[in-house]
C-alpha cells in the first residue's frame, strides 16, 4: 500500500438536501473530479425523477457515473466500486481531487468500508420468501423483516424486493442480522492499494419539518416539469418493467403504478412523498453512526450552505494540495 495518503472527498446527506447543488458550486473552477454516488442518476433517461443536473449544468461542472447504463440494466454496489475506483485513480493521476457526491448508502459503504462476504443463497428459503411475496406483496414481507430484523428493515425500503429478500434470507438462514455481516469501517481507508485521506461533508437538516416540506415541494415541481411524461416515455421501452431496479426507485415506482391504473393521482403523490421521506430518514439514521471521525456536519435550512461549503473545501484543499 502507498504510504502517502491520497485525498478523497465525500459530500453526502439525505435526499433533497442539496448535495448536487452544492457540488456544482464547489466544483466549478477548482481541481475537483465530481463522481456521482447516486443509484438513480446512474441510469439513462431517468432525469426529472432523479433530480439529475441538466445538460447545461453538467457542461459547466461534469459529473462521472451519471447516465452510465440503460434503465433496463441492473447496476449494483459492486459495479459502482469497480467504476469508482478507476475514476478515483484517474483523478489522482491527473492531479485532481476526487469528490464523491450522493446519498446511496450501499455505494459509499462498499467503496470506503469494503464489500462484504455474505452467506451463500439458500434456494429453499428464497423460494419460501418469494411464494409468500406473491400471495401477500412485498410490503408484507418487509413487515416480516421488521419483526425479525428491525435494524435492517429500517435501512431498506418496503418496495425494494431484492434487498428485503436478501436480508430476510440471511436472517432465516443464520439467525443473525444482515447488518452484522456489513463491514464496520476500516481505521485506515485504502482504495486501489493507496492510503486515503478522507474528508466527509455531511449535510443534515436543521429542522426535519423543513426537510419534509422541501421534499414535498420538490416532488410537486417534478410533476410540473413533466415527470409523468418522462415515465410514459420509459414505459415504451419493451424490456423495461416495474421489476427492473431502476423502476423500483422512489417516485418512479409510484408513477408507474399510477399509469397502470393501480393508484389514483392523489394516491401516487401521497405514496411517492411518503417513500421519499422514509428514504431521507434511513439516510439520516445511517449518517449518525457512519465514519463520525472524518465527518464535518453542516446544517441546512432554507438555502444551500454555499459559504460553509467553501470554508470546508478550502480547509481540505489547503491540507491535501
Amino acid at each position: 500500500m502507498s504510504a502517502n495518503p491520497r485525498p478523497l472527498l465525500v459530500i453526502t446527506g439525505p435526499t433533497g438536501i442539496g448535495k448536487t447543488d452544492l457540488a456544482m458550486v464547489l466544483g466549478t473552477g477548482l481541481p475537483l473530479r465530481v463522481i456521482s454516488a447516486d443509484s438513480v442518476m446512474v441510469y439513462q433517461h431517468l432525469d426529472i425523477g432523479s433530480a439529475k443536473p441538466t445538460a447545461e449544468e453538467l457542461a459547466e461542472c461534469p459529473h462521472d457515473l451519471i447516465d452510465l447504463v440503460p434503465p433496463e440494466h441492473a447496476f449494483d454496489a459492486g459495479q459502482f466500486v469497480t467504476h469508482a475506483e478507476i475514476l478515483i485513480q484517474s483523478a489522482w493521476d491527473h492531479g485532481r481531487v476526487p469528490c464523491l457526491v450522493g446519498g446511496t448508502i450501499m455505494y459509499l459503504k462498499s467503496l470506503l468500508d469494503g464489500l462484504d462476504t455474505l452467506p451463500a443463497a439458500d434456494p429453499v428459503i428464497r423460494e419460501k420468501i418469494r411464494g409468500k411475496a406473491e400471495l401477500e406483496g412485498w410490503p408484507a414481507i418487509h413487515a416480516w423483516l421488521q419483526e425479525l430484523d428491525p435494524e435492517a428493515a429500517d435501512l431498506i425500503h418496503s418496495n425494494h424486493s431484492s434487498r428485503i429478500e436478501r436480508a430476510l434470507e440471511v436472517r432465516l438462514v443464520t439467525g443473525e442480522s444482515i447488518c452484522s455481516f456489513w463491514s464496520g469501517g476500516q481505521a485506515d481507508t485504502s482504495i486501489v492499494g493507496q492510503a486515503v485521506d478522507l474528508s466527509v461533508l455531511a449535510m443534515v437538516p436543521s429542522d426535519r419539518e423543513q426537510l419534509k416540506d422541501r421534499l414535498n415541494r420538490r416532488f410537486d415541481s417534478m410533476l410540473q416539469r413533466g415527470f409523468e411524461a418522462e415515465v410514459e416515455m420509459l414505459r415504451q421501452r419493451p424490456a423495461l418493467t416495474l421489476d427492473c431496479p431502476s423502476m423500483r426507485s422512489v417516485g418512479y415506482r409510484q408513477m408507474w403504478q399510477y399509469l397502470d391504473g393501480d393508484l389514483s393521482k392523489n394516491e401516487m403523490k401521497d405514496q411517492a412523498k411518503a417513500a421519499t421521506r422514509q428514504l431521507a430518514k434511513r439516510q439520516l439514521t445511517w449518517l449518525r453512526s457512519w465514519r463520525t471521525d472524518s465527518n464535518t456536519l453542516i446544517e441546512v435550512s432554507d438555502s444551500i450552505p454555499v459559504e460553509k461549503g467553501k470554508v470546508w473545501l478550502s480547509g481540505v484543499l489547503d491540507r491535501v494540495l
